[in-house]
């Protein structure tokens, strides 16, 4: 049963989901992260990663968490710390 799973897997290339696709306009606190042109939801937790790795975010024992700065407080909500699963919610507020 695995090799059959295991044949299917390789053979057909995942989709990306087209919601996850769509482009899609940051507004507010979440502009000044990422930029203010249309990307794909995909494209904006890039960015955001890149600038939480840029700037030494997240937290150094608790790697699942992130630290906000001056930047990114008012994303999280005025929250000094989120994780990476709330993160995604939060950030989905600012885009429209």
């Amino acid at each position: 049963m695995a090799k059959k799973k295991a044949k299917r897997a390789a053979g057909k290339k995942r989709k990306p989901n087209a919601a996850f696709m769509k482009p899609m306009m940051p507004t507010g606190p979440l502009a000044a992260v990422v930029g203010s042109s249309a990307m794909p939801r995909t494209e904006v937790t890039k960015k955001i990663w890149g600038y939480i790795k840029r700037n030494s975010l997240q937290d150094k024992k608790n790697k699942r968490m992130i630290n906000s700065d001056e930047k990114l407080k008012p994303v999280f909500g005025g929250k000094s710390q989120v994780s990476m699963f709330e993160m995604t919610k939060l950030v989905s507020r600012y885009l429209k």
